[in-house]
């Protein structure tokens, strides 16, 4: 058989560890094990029935021709008025992509040449990583803890500031430690990167999934940022493929010509299954959701706490609780593998996150039902235990 000859971009391109726990727990489960599962990124609510019945309309209307590259008008126009007023972006401004990985590779293609500089928080993300290097850039990875609610802050990215950096990627709220930056300290980094001449990128897909606090957009900052959203997290949309980027000005018709080259269009359907996601009637399901969401982090935090897991900070976005668990290893990996094997509870081991102390931390996700975290719990106390 030929040897693959692969370009040197995809050697660099690190595997998402998750996917083997995953492999690994359908594997027991097609043995007869029930796995409790605690490491998928995915809110287990199906998609509200209004946005399926839409995109089941759309399909017999007939409408799965090609859209214009930046999606349909009425969806940008609908995208662009869920903004707060302080916020609000014009339509045009708004591109419809697909998923919220559509909208970053959009971005790194239009800011970076070979060789330029992306700051990003560690732990983050890890395909914000891989698609900074499949783009040719560097993704300098800054070490957050507690301190600074493990999110980067103006201070560090003026530290951390080289001639090669061209932009800083946030995540708020952040995967995969649900913290938000700041309202004030938002402020302090858009105007910090501005200062240093850079571009500011900034994820909200986990906007609308917050807790006792509002996350607001750098929109309400600056219209120089690029944002990336998505309708897989708050909206439950995850298999339709749809997220958006709103675009500062002077990027638009670049990032329009690289939307036609690269994705020609959106998936048509999911585009008009979308503009139901803003029917208040779903409004009211996604909050209903969302308190459900809250009930959750409520009940695993101080749980986990409680069976000695070091989480410093209380998450309040998102559905992920990033913890220590050096209290019983010194290699998250081999704990998480042990915990499924033994006793049936998947987690995310913290090197899916990044370089800085990932084998002292693991990532639980509460997207599941309060039972299976009630379950979930009792078998990692008994483990523990062993």
């Amino acid at each position: 058989m030929r040897q693959a000859k692969l370009a040197q971009r995809v050697a660099g391109i690190e595997p998402f560890h998750v996917m083997d726990i995953l492999a690994r727990a359908r594997a027991l489960e097609s043995q007869g094990r029930r796995v409790i599962h605690m490491e998928i990124g995915e809110p287990d609510f199906p998609t509200p029935p209004a946005i399926v019945e839409a995109g089941i309309a759309a399909l017999k209307s007939g409408h799965t021709h090609y859209t214009q590259a930046t999606g349909l008008p009425a969806l940008r126009q609908a995208i662009a008025e869920s903004y707060s007023s302080v916020a609000r972006p014009s339509a045009h401004r708004v591109i419809v992509t697909p998923g919220a990985s559509g909208a970053l590779a959009l971005t790194f293609a239009a800011l970076l040449d070979p060789g330029a500089e992306v700051l990003l928080a560690d732990p983050g993300y890890p395909c914000n990583r891989q698609l900074v290097h499949l783009f040719g850039g560097v993704a300098r990875s800054v070490p957050v803890d507690a301190a600074s609610d493990y999110q980067l802050t103006a201070e560090m990215i003026r530290m951390h500031w080289s001639p090669r950096t061209v932009a800083v990627l946030l995540a708020s709220p952040s995967n995969p430690t649900g913290t938000l930056v700041s309202d004030v300290e938002l402020a302090r980094i858009v105007h910090t990167v501005s200062e240093l001449g850079g571009t500011l990128i900034v994820d909200e897909i986990y906007h609308g999934l917050t807790y006792g606090v509002d996350a607001r957009s750098a929109l309400a900052h600056s219209p120089d940022v690029f944002i990336v959203n998505s309708f897989s997290k708050y909206y439950g949309m995850t298999g339709w493929r749809l997220g958006w980027l709103v675009v500062p000005e002077p990027y638009v018709d670049a990032v329009d010509r690289l939307a036609q080259n690269v994705f020609l269009a959106p998936s048509t359907p999911a585009q008009h299954a979308a503009l139901l996601a803003f029917d208040p009637e779903v409004h009211k399901e996604l909050e209903r959701r969302r308190a459900i969401f809250a009930e959750r982090r409520d009940y695993l935090l101080p749980a986990l706490r409680a069976l000695g897991f070091g989480i410093p900070v209380t998450p309040r976005g998102a559905f992920y609780l990033y913890a220590n668990c050096s209290a019983f290893t010194t290699d998250s990996e081999a704990f998480a593998r042990e915990l499924l094997d033994v006793s049936g509870v998947a987690l995310t081991p913290g090197i899916d996150f990044g370089v800085h102390k990932p084998e002292q931390h693991v990532r639980f996700s509460y997207a599941t039902e309060l039972a299976n975290l009630r379950e979930g719990v009792r078998r990692i106390a008994a483990h523990l235990q062993r």
